[in-house]
């Protein structure tokens, strides 16, 4: 009754509606049915989530509870057969055990008879020792005096040949020094003849022009006279006819003489400055001459002088590297035989110390008898003496026979490192063992525990199915591991 009156009154109330106002009525009824709808729909999806979710849960805790029986039951199983196992391990075990310490035993008794040889060994070693310390000791003493005595030697010779390199260069240098006095007082000498030569020659050349010059004179005044008196007698006949070109013909005159009397006097001393020119060139030439040929047998001897010269400080330099080669070649010798010395010492300290922890780790069977007996027969033992007895014919053979009374340490080295092989091999075999005894007890604590290296291996006792699934309402699905025991 109450939807009835609520239709009728909405009925009503669209009959006083317009138009639009019922179209806006519809529009808003159909937008909350269609409100109501999602709503309905969202909680329906929501429902839904959560059962999917509870039912997760629910097989998650399924699945641990089944994984915690089946483990349960596992553990039980395994632990039973784990000790048996165990039980086996260890009667395995303490047999191992007995036979390993029987082997130390011997060992030990081994190590004993080594101590006890390596005993005998380090005496003779440390006697033989001794003998090469003081052969050693004496060889440098010799060889020391021997350095000592080529050092002075050596000293006496380079000061010898030092003084004689010396006074050979005093004399030369004197030597050099009278030939340069020598060739300075010859030219000082040529060059005051050439001197007085010249100006001899030029007195006699200067008292020639001089008497010449006089002679003209008197001779020219004479003729001079005699024309004059010509001229004045032509002259008054002259100016008696001609009396207008007197005082032109009386200048022209004296400038004819003027210049007839310079012409000459150039001439006269042309002529003689040529000869006294060719006659100075003749002599300069000639002094030339001599002074080049005494220049060049000057320069012949200085050369001569200067190639000695060289050659001895030559020589002198080459002596002087020599001797330093000779000094430095020592000096490397005697170091090098020192750093070769200490490296021997150094060899022997450690070779001592050595001999030293061997003697340590000797045992008493080796003290008492350091050296074990020949594996070797009568006869073979007698082959060996008279090869030994034969000279040897190779290098190698010499070498052997110098060290033929090492043989015994080397026997005693042989059996030594035998033993360290045989030990080496025993370790290995022991650590071999170790590594599968490693390798059970690893896959025994695998097969009691679960985890994902366990489960990444192959294991026997495991498998791995895909049956039990779950389904969902999503597309996805997601399969469980369900782990089985198979026995």
């Amino acid at each position: 009754m109450p939807k009835k009156g609520g239709k009728k009154g909405g009925g009503g109330k669209q009959a006083g509606m317009t138009e639009e106002e019922r179209l806006l009525f519809v529009q808003q009824r159909a937008l909350a049915e269609e409100e109501m709808a999602r709503r309905k729909e969202d909680m329906l999806t929501q429902f839904l989530r959560d059962k999917l979710r509870r039912e997760e849960q629910n097989c998650v805790v399924n699945n641990h509870k089944l994984t915690e029986r089946w483990r349960a039951i596992f553990r039980k199983t395994r632990s039973q057969e784990l000790r048996r196992d165990i039980n086996v391990l260890s009667q395995t075990f303490e047999r191992v055990l007995d036979r390993k310490n029987s082997v130390i035993k011997n060992l030990l008794g081994d190590l004993t008879e080594a101590k006890q040889q390596s005993d005998h060994s380090l005496r003779t070693y440390l006697q033989n020792v001794d003998l090469l310390l003081d052969l050693q000791r004496s060889r440098l003493e010799s060889l020391n005096q021997r350095f000592n005595t080529d050092l002075d030697e050596l000293r006496a010779e380079f000061n010898t040949e030092r003084e004689a390199v010396m006074t050979q260069h005093q004399e030369d240098c004197v030597y050099q020094q009278d030939v340069r006095f020598a060739v300075d007082q010859h030219y000082s000498a040529i060059d005051t003849e050439a001197r007085q030569e010249f100006q001899s020659t030029r007195d006699d050349i200067k008292n020639r022009s001089m008497e010449e010059k006089n002679a003209l004179r008197v001779q020219l005044e004479v003729e001079v006279e005699k024309m004059w008196q010509q001229l004045q007698d032509a002259t008054r006949s002259y100016h008696e006819a001609t009396d207008d070109h007197r005082a032109t013909c009386e200048m022209l005159r004296a400038r004819d003489e003027r210049s007839s009397r310079e012409i000459d006097a150039q001439t006269k001393k042309l002529q003689k400055m040529q000869e006294l020119c060719a006659t100075l060139r003749a002599r300069m030439s000639t002094s030339q001459q001599q002074g080049e040929a005494t220049a060049q047998d000057l320069r012949v001897v200085k050369e001569k002088v200067t190639n000695k010269r060289q050659e001895l400080k030559r020589q002198m330099s080459s002596i002087r590297t020599q001797h330093r080669n000779d000094l430095f070649t020592l000096t490397m010798q005697s170091s090098a035989a020192t750093k070769k010395l200490q490296a021997v010492t150094a060899k022997g300290e450690r070779l001592i110390r050595l001999a030293g922890a061997c003697r340590k780790l000797e045992t008493e069977q080796g003290r008492v008898q350091p050296f074990y007996s020949s594996s070797l027969s009568t006869e073979e033992q007698s082959l060996v003496a008279e090869y030994k007895q034969q000279p040897p014919d190779t290098k190698l053979a010499e070498v052997m026979h110098d060290y033929a009374d090492l043989e015994r340490v080397c026997q005693r080295y042989n059996k030594v490192h035998l033993d360290q092989l045989s030990l080496q091999r025993e370790k290995a075999a022991l650590a071999q063992e170790n590594l599968q005894l490693r390798a059970l007890m690893r896959q025994y604590l695998n097969g009691l525990t679960v985890n994902d290296d366990a489960l990444g291996q192959g294991n026997t006792l495991l498998t791995v199915s895909r049956t039990a699934q779950c389904q969902r309402p999503s597309p996805r699905r997601q399969g469980i591991l369900v782990l089985q025991h198979t026995l």
